[in-house]
């Protein structure tokens, strides 16, 4: 599958990494240009560099990194036709069908490629995959894919309506995959491509639990056994890097300090308060005697002068004090808590899995052998009665 040399050559499909959201695809042409948010880029320009290479634009606007595709690489930067499967779900997939080096795998349907290309890669050079297309124009671009991956040799991609004409092998499959709208239209079919010579096995993918209820009906009357259902979920983990928490001594002696320090400001704010008080209470009386001293002086005029005049009441000018808002004091800061909040993400299908045992065929000797056991038991058994 691909280019397994140490340095990009023509024509060899590259994958370009841009950001961990832009994954993309291309064929490295000679004459041909690399234009995107990150730069310009010439297809001659990276002729000759290593895989893994990153690579500066020519107008200094960014760079890309240029990587050697790869099963996960594909999957995440593969044109979409269809709805595809992801790393877990192939992971899982894989496992349960103890698909491995030398296997036989049939699928159907083929859609993007992105299971197609996985398994690929498992079942190596001696194995083989029959993938079954029922979209004509979604087979042939599969199979042109195919090609220019050098994936021809393991991949037997036909365009076919499984459902309805079956596969075109029998009792060669030692696993079977359905990602069918309808699997269990296919069922029957793909016990005959199973191999009955040994333990085979089946998947089938569905996006709902009604095609789910009726697959497994259909398993269930068809032969399989150890009918199982999953759901695969993921759950990412974001890993930062955080200093090393201090010990038990070290925070003791940091919050002693603390606590000294707001005690400090608080006993600060407290004869500040006090001192500011006692001038104004100071300021004030001496403002009443000054005023109390006016006003006798006007009345000695007004008796004086036997009139009214001059005569005016003032009110005595007290200044309220104003007391600050927190004489306790106290720390304002705020201490910021992060924790990890349990995220969960998942397709919205199930896979269902079943397997079919091996058919036991007995020899001629050994049913004759079995018949006179038979035999024998019965006259035992008739004696006994008389």
């Amino acid at each position: 599958m691909w280019s397994s040399s140490n340095k990009i050559a023509a024509g060899d499909v590259v994958i370009t990494w841009l950001t961990r959201d832009v994954i993309q695809p291309f064929v490295v042409t000679p004459g041909k240009d690399l234009n995107s948010r990150y730069g310009y880029y010439r297809h001659s320009d990276l002729i000759g560099q290593p895989y893994g290479s990153k690579i500066g634009s020519r107008n200094g606007k960014g760079f890309i990194h240029i990587l050697r595709p790869t099963p996960e690489l594909w999957t995440l930067a593969l044109p979409h036709r269809t709805q595809i499967l992801y790393l877990a779900d192939i992971a899982f997939i894989t496992s349960w069908l103890n698909i491995r080096p030398g296997s036989v795998v049939v699928e159907a349907g083929t859609g993007s490629g992105s299971f197609t290309h996985s398994i690929t890669r498992t079942v190596g050079r001696n194995g083989k995959v029959f993938s079954y297309e029922f979209h004509e124009a979604r087979a042939a671009k599969a199979r042109d894919e195919f090609e220019t991956h050098g994936m021809s040799d393991v991949v037997t991609l036909t365009h076919r309506n499984v459902c309805k004409d079956g596969f075109t092998v029998e009792n060669v499959a030692d696993a079977v995959f359905l990602d069918l709208p309808a699997p269990w239209d296919a069922i029957d079919h793909a016990k005959s491509a199973l191999r009955k010579d040994r333990t085979a096995r089946i998947c089938c993918f569905s996006p709902c639990m009604e095609q789910v209820l009726r697959t497994v009906t259909s398993l269930n009357e068809t032969g399989f056994t150890d009918i199982t259902m999953y759901e695969t979920l993921i759950r990412p983990h974001e890993v930062n890097q955080l200093p090393v928490l201090p010990s038990i001594a070290v925070a003791s002696e940091k919050l002693k300090k603390s606590e000294r320090k707001r005690e400090d400001k608080r006993l600060r704010q407290i004869a500040q308060a006090r001192a500011k008080h006692t001038e104004k209470r100071k300021r004030s009386d001496d403002e009443g005697a000054d005023a109390e001293e006016d006003r006798m002086e006007r009345k000695k005029t007004k008796t004086r002068n036997g009139t009214d005049e001059g005569e005016a009441t003032t009110q005595n000018a007290w200044v309220s004090a104003t007391t600050p808002d927190s004489l306790a004091g106290g720390d304002a800061s705020t201490q910021v808590v992060s924790r990890v909040m349990p995220e969960v993400r998942g397709h919205t299908s199930f896979l269902t899995f079943a397997v079919l045992l091996p058919r036991v065929q007995a020899s001629a000797p050994d049913i004759e052998s079995a018949l006179q056991r038979d035999r024998s038991d019965l006259s035992s058994g008739l004696s006994q009665c008389d």
